[in-house]
């Protein structure tokens, strides 16, 4: 997946990807343990953050080694304090001018941070999931309609296809529940809310939800990553994590939007049938947009606030009359504009006589 990238990136993770390697042993378990801060106050609000530098690393110039101590003052790092929201500015603002130093062992050390800090949200943050394919649906920039489950049935379940519960009391070790074949399809199963067929597989619309904010939650932290250090787009592992888990947000997004769509036609009727809508009707469609990665809404009205009696043919024109807007509305891309405009479309046609 590397052949696309810039050359300089790859040929800049593999320098720090040597210089690391070539720490003595519990020099790299500090930068580990460093990295963790950084990587937590990189994705959460902090108001204060510390870090170090370790006492001693090995630089390299001129394909000589040499290990040198870094002096205590030189070591501390301290950012924020009371008054401050947010650090993540702050902390990526400190790591350049340390990497800027004169002292080659703090901006050699500060590079190391980096990469460690990088590695760590990649590889250890984030789970590992399925080897998938998916494909675009017309001309989206992001596939995500799956190919197909590919994988043998078979009765020893992997980690990969079930899910992992503590059955030790028993004294039988782990318990293995297989997620059905439909959320085998994609990247992560655990968080998949909704089969091909737009059946909800979990509980309810809450928990469906909250895997939408995994999913979110997941992109985000690879988005920190690439701001922190932008040749992790050189890394396998992080181009396969980035392409399984857009492609399943999408898809599980406008999933979610359909279910939605569906669910507020039903009330509708509902309501007709006990004539409860003769005081005004505004309903709010969702749609996932795959630009900023986030479900937003439409609000139509349907019927102005008043004693006004409910016809079918009300909705039928202010969903028609919403969807020529929608097509002419630049901010969507021309996925998301489609995608709301079926929304739009299912529901003109669920009333029309």
């Amino acid at each position: 997946m590397t052949n696309n990238m810039v050359p300089h990136l790859i040929q800049e993770y593999e320098q720090q990807k040597a210089l690391f390697n070539i720490q003595p042993v519990i020099v790299q378990r500090f930068f580990e343990g460093q990295a963790q801060v950084i990587a937590d106050a990189l994705i959460s609000k902090t108001s204060q953050v510390h870090f170090s530098l370790p006492d001693r690393v090995v630089t390299s110039r001129d394909g000589q080694n040499a290990l040198v101590n870094i002096p205590e003052a030189q070591r501390q790092n301290t950012l924020g304090g009371f008054l401050q929201r947010d650090t993540r500015e702050l902390l990526m603002r400190r790591l350049n001018e340390l990497e800027k130093s004169a002292s080659q062992e703090i901006a050699v050390s500060a590079g190391l941070l980096r990469f460690a800090a990088a590695m760590h949200l990649v590889n250890t943050m984030l789970p590992a999931g399925r080897m998938v394919t998916y494909r675009a649906d017309g001309d989206e920039q992001i596939p995500s309609i799956p190919s197909g489950d590919d994988a043998p049935e078979s009765a020893i379940t992997q980690v990969s296809d079930a899910i992992v519960e503590d059955g030790s009391e028993g004294g039988r070790g782990e318990v293995q529940t297989p997620f059905v074949p439909a959320a085998r399809k994609f990247f992560l199963p655990q968080w998949v809310a909704f089969d091909d067929q737009g059946k909800l597989l979990v509980g309810s619309v809450t928990e469906a939800e909250a895997h939408i904010r995994s999913m979110q939650q997941y992109v985000t932290i690879l988005h920190r990553a690439l701001s922190l250090a932008p040749y992790v787009t050189a890394i396998a592992e992080y181009q396969q994590k980035r392409y399984g888990i857009l492609g399943q947000l999408v898809y599980q997004g406008r999933a979610l939007a359909n279910f939605n769509t569906r669910e507020i036609i039903h009330r509708i009727k509902e309501r007709v049938e006990k004539q409860s809508l003769n005081r005004g009707l505004s309903i709010t469609l969702s749609y996932f947009d795959d630009q900023t990665l986030e479900m937003e809404t439409s609000k139509l009205e349907i019927i102005p606030a008043g004693r006004i009696l409910f016809v079918p043919a009300f909705v039928v024109r202010a969903a028609q009359g919403e969807q020529a807007k929608v097509a002419q509305d630049t901010r969507l891309n021309s996925s998301t504009r489609r995608h709301l405009l079926a929304q739009l479309k299912a529901l003109e046609t669920a009333f029309q006589s």
